[in-house]
């Protein structure tokens, strides 16, 4: 009878145990890029967990990686080529998790500018933004096609990728996201040729990776996190308008075209398997950075990520 007694204690105690909080610092304001964080709170997989998670909007793209590398934060959202930056510069950092697990940058003209293949790009205009990475993405997918830095001109047009375009200022943008911006330009009629990175050389990288401070990486709230992620991005490729109608009805504000776009055509691109990686495609990103001077030397991949099982 006291061993009854005590197995209904513990079951009760574990029942309502307070929720364990849990702050995520993002990469920038509340977009389609968050839904699996958005649908996993709605839809109570985060609660599932006994989790209490908080997201922060970063008045700057940058603050997530300094924030947890401070302490000030118990996971961040950033990009996986920045990462690797950020580690080459000694920041304690390391991957526990993917949200995005393939590249979004894209270079895109329009189709009017008689550019329908990469090499059409010879003594052309290409807009770029003030991202390095970018520049050397461009170069090097061009250096595929037997092209040279001298036979393009680099025009920096800050975040005006898509204005830069539609003007005729420059004949292709690189940067632009195949997830918003593609299908903007697509949603108000304008023909084009877009041209992905990784069909022309460039080693496959994850766009949006989660980020904890090193001495953390085995905390064991976060493979609870990552199985209520997996469970919201199954639930994201079954109820694709479902969910868009829970994201507009918390957050009123985003209830536009371009978001509603954005989302139905964003949802392929989460990791299905949010505490995996590659290591074969983390190996060889890595080795496109040093070798294009990105970072000066590679890290051992138990520097850079790990792999957590689901909570």
């Amino acid at each position: 009878m006291k061993k009854l007694a005590w197995l209904l204690l513990m079951q009760t105690s574990v029942t309502f145990a307070a929720p364990q909080k849990l702050t995520v610092v993002l990469d920038w304001f509340i977009n389609p890029n968050h839904a699996p964080l958005i649908i996993a709170e709605q839809q109570g997989y985060f609660k599932e967990q006994n989790l209490e998670v908080e997201f922060i909007a970063p008045p700057n793209p940058n603050d997530p990686s300094k924030w947890v590398a401070a302490d000030k934060a118990d996971i961040g959202i950033t990009y996986q080529p920045e990462f690797m930056q950020q580690v080459d510069q000694g920041l304690p950092l390391i991957r526990i998790g993917t949200l995005i697990d393939q590249p979004l940058s894209c270079v895109v003209a329009l189709t009017d500018s008689k550019v329908q293949a990469l090499s059409d790009l010879k003594n052309k205009r290409i807009g770029t933004s003030n991202s390095g990475l970018s520049n050397l993405l461009v170069n090097a997918m061009l250096e595929k096609q037997g092209l040279q830095q001298k036979d393009i001109e680099l025009i920096n047009v800050q975040y005006n990728l898509t204005q830069a375009l539609l003007s005729h200022k420059v004949d292709a943008v690189a940067g632009l996201l195949r997830n918003v911006e593609v299908p903007e330009l697509e949603f108000s009629n304008h023909k084009m040729q877009v041209f992905f990175p990784e069909d022309y050389g460039i080693p496959t990288y994850s766009e949006l990776i989660f980020v904890s401070h090193i001495k953390h990486a085995h905390d064991k709230r976060f493979p609870r996190f990552l199985t209520a992620l997996k469970k919201a991005v199954r639930y994201l490729d079954e109820h694709p308008k479902e969910s868009w109608g829970g994201f507009i009805k918390k957050y009123p504000e985003a209830n536009n075209t371009v978001n509603r776009e954005s989302w139905f055509a964003t949802i392929p691109y989460f990791a299905e398997e949010p505490g995996t990686f590659n290591s074969s495609d983390w190996q060889q990103f890595a080795d496109f950075m040093r070798k294009n001077k990105l970072i000066a030397s590679n890290q051992p991949l138990s520097r850079y990520a790990i792999a957590l099982k689901d909570g």
